[in-house]
């Protein structure tokens, strides 16, 4: 794997750190709720490929500043504007999208610690990680559908398995939020802390795995992701095809202007 474009020193909207063989990953435009901008989304992908070839890292933390973990993409900022306007690319060059695949992509061990709103791509991001520890402040909504979209790789090829295909085409269908005890009875997130407790108890836990042999925990994640049916990038691809033709929409135009509004929307299928 060859190095990120852009190096730790240069983040301004992710803060990195190893320590004690724990990567923490922490995304840190807490003004925005933590909302991902372009440049949040080059930060997240290179913060995890970083990770990948960090040889002080044998397990990887994620979590967000205070008070959200992730509160989607900045919609003011990527929905409207020059990036909503920027021209649909040819269908051949319709790829998974790079900062989802670098998550998927790690080949250690990835927690994520939930700390507040994991909404949109946030609790897509959420889902990306192998293991999934909530605040008793986390919410968690696939928001996509209100706003005229679909899913990425985390709700059509992770959710699924979690939850089941009926509860995840139950959530996935109407964009509803469940808290955190909702979250850890379907299976969502394997515990719920206090706010107070929930890093000490993520980076206890990536610390009992870090202590383990490196290479026995990367066979160990090869081996369960291959339990997993279908191709992680064939499945993004689709997805971000379909999430272009979508952006197109009347329907999408309507929910990120009713949300920007703040008002009910009116879809009308076009």
């Amino acid at each position: 794997m060859q190095q990120p474009a852009i190096q730790p020193a240069d983040f301004t909207c992710v803060l990195y750190e190893t320590v004690d063989g724990v990567a923490r990953i922490t995304l840190n435009r807490p003004q925005r709720r933590n909302a991902l901008n372009r440049r949040a989304y080059d930060e997240v992908e290179a913060a995890f490929r970083y990770a990948t070839l960090d040889t002080d890292a044998r397990c990887v933390v994620v979590t967000g500043a205070d008070p959200a973990f992730c509160s989607g993409e900045d919609v003011k900022e990527m929905m409207t504007g020059e990036v909503a306007d920027a021209p649909k690319p040819a269908k051949t060059e319709f790829t998974a999208t790079p900062a989802a695949m670098a998550v998927i992509d790690c080949d250690k061990p990835v927690i994520a610690a939930v700390n507040g709103s994991a909404v949109g791509w946030g609790m897509e991001l959420a889902l990306y990680a192998d293991i999934r520890i909530a605040s008793e402040r986390a919410v968690f909504a696939e928001l996509f559908i209100k706003r005229g979209l679909i899913c990425d790789v985390g709700g059509l090829w992770i959710l699924p398995s979690l939850v089941g295909p009926a509860k995840a085409a139950e959530l996935l269908y109407t964009g509803d939020a469940v808290d955190a005890a909702e979250a850890a009875r379907i299976g969502l997130v394997s515990q719920v802390t206090a706010h107070d407790d929930l890093l000490p108890t993520a980076l206890g836990l990536a610390g009992r795995i870090a202590a383990n042999p490196p290479l026995a925990l990367k066979a160990m994640k090869a081996g369960l992701r291959r339990t997993t049916h279908g191709d992680p990038h064939e499945i993004g691809a689709w997805a971000i095809e379909n999430i272009y033709r979508l952006f197109a929409t009347e329907d999408h135009r309507e929910g990120v202007k009713s949300f920007l509004e703040k008002r009910a929307p009116v879809f009308h299928g076009r």
